[in-house]
C-alpha cells in the first residue's frame, strides 16, 4: 500500500480546485506537448509528470504512428521517463497530468504506479477511465486509488483535439 502522510494527503486536498496555479502552468507545460505532438501528425495530447520532491520528472506527447506503438501514449511514456529518473516504479508522490482524460490502459499504469493525483484538461466521453465511462482510479477495490481533478483547460485542450479531427477529415487523413 501507498504510505501517504497526513501531510500529503492536506496537500492533496488542497489541490483539489481546477483552477489552483500549479494545474494551470503544468497543464500548460502538457498542452505545449500536446502541440509537439500535432506537429508530428499524431494525436494532439500530451502529458507531464511532477514529483512533489523533485519537480518535471517526465513529459510526453503521444506517438503512436511514429513508434509503431498501440502503447505509445503521452501518459505512458512520461510514465516511462518518471521510473526512470526516480529509479523506481513507484510514484508515490507525484501529479500526472494530461490533457485528455486518461484511458483505460493509462489508468490501469496509474494505479500500478502509484500516483496519487491525476489531473486531466479534457473529457473523453469515447474511451475515458477516469470519469467519462469508468472511474478506475477511485475505484476502491483495486489496491491504489488517486484523486482526480477534471476539467483544468478543458477548453483549450479539447478545442486541440477538435481542430485536429476537423483537419484530418478536410484532407482526408486517418484518425
Amino acid at each position: 500500500m501507498i504510505n501517504m502522510t497526513d501531510e500529503d494527503e492536506l496537500s492533496i486536498r488542497s489541490l483539489s480546485d481546477p483552477g489552483h496555479p500549479l494545474h494551470l502552468e503544468f497543464m500548460s507545460q502538457a498542452l505545449a506537448e500536446a502541440e509537439l505532438a500535432w506537429q508530428e501528425d499524431e494525436v494532439p495530447v500530451g502529458a507531464v509528470l511532477v514529483s512533489w520532491d523533485y519537480g518535471v520528472i517526465g513529459r510526453a506527447h503521444n506517438q503512436r504512428e511514429q513508434l509503431q506503438d498501440p502503447t505509445a501514449h503521452a501518459e505512458m511514456l512520461a510514465i516511462t521517463q518518471a521510473a526512470a529518473a526516480l529509479r523506481s516504479w513507484r510514484l508515490e508522490r507525484c501529479t500526472l497530468y494530461s490533457t485528455l482524460e486518461p484511458c483505460v490502459m493509462c489508468a490501469g499504469a496509474i494505479v500500478l504506479a502509484r500516483i496519487p493525483l491525476v489531473v486531466f484538461g479534457a473529457f473523453d466521453p469515447k474511451g475515458g477511465a477516469c470519469r467519462s465511462l469508468y472511474r478506475i482510479l477511485e475505484d476502491a477495490r483495486l489496491n491504489h486509488c488517486a484523486t482526480v481533478v477534471a476539467g483544468v483547460l478543458a477548453e483549450r485542450c479539447g478545442r486541440l483535439l477538435s481542430d485536429f479531427f476537423r483537419q484530418k477529415r478536410r484532407s482526408g487523413g486517418e484518425s
